[in-house]
């Protein structure tokens, strides 16, 4: 694995456009679905959330990233509104350019720290440490009853 991506959605068929990522990015390993309460001040629907663990480097992580939403029609009209696709990059091997690497939030999110356990539980985040040992408030974050 060279390459931790998060995935979430939640406008339309969640779970049809968190399989549609899952499908460009091509993941070796995926974690089970989580549904998770929305970041920011907007209004909206819970999103459903997956990581994804792929043997790609940083460069093909996000040109894979960018395909995903592409896909998904992704629209970002409003900074944390609601999206139909969102794909990070957490982490990733080698560099690119369009990426601060790992993901400046990451290791305060925990819709992105408990999938990442629950499909890596020796999980490492560069400059933090194992994923097990950041303090995360994981009640935000519960098993979705929709699974992939």
């Amino acid at each position: 694995m060279t390459a931790v991506l998060s995935l979430g959605s939640n406008l339309g068929d969640r779970l049809g456009y968190l399989r549609s990522g899952l499908a460009v990015l091509e993941p070796v390993a995926v974690s089970p679905v989580y549904e998770t309460a929305p970041w920011g001040d907007v209004e909206q629907a819970d999103f459903l959330n997956v990581i994804a663990l792929c043997s790609w480097d940083a460069s093909e992580a996000w040109r894979r990233a960018v395909l995903a939403e592409t896909r998904a029609e992704r629209s970002r009209e409003v900074r944390w509104g609601p999206r139909t696709l969102d794909v990070d990059v957490v982490w990733a091997s080698g560099s690119d350019p369009a990426l601060e690497l790992p993901h400046p939030r990451a290791h305060e999110r925990a819709f992105v720290l408990v999938p990442w356990l629950a499909v890596d539980p020796a999980a490492v985040l560069p400059g933090h440490g194992p994923v097990a040992e950041l303090p995360v408030d994981a009640s935000s974050v519960w098993l979705a009853a929709e699974q992939l």
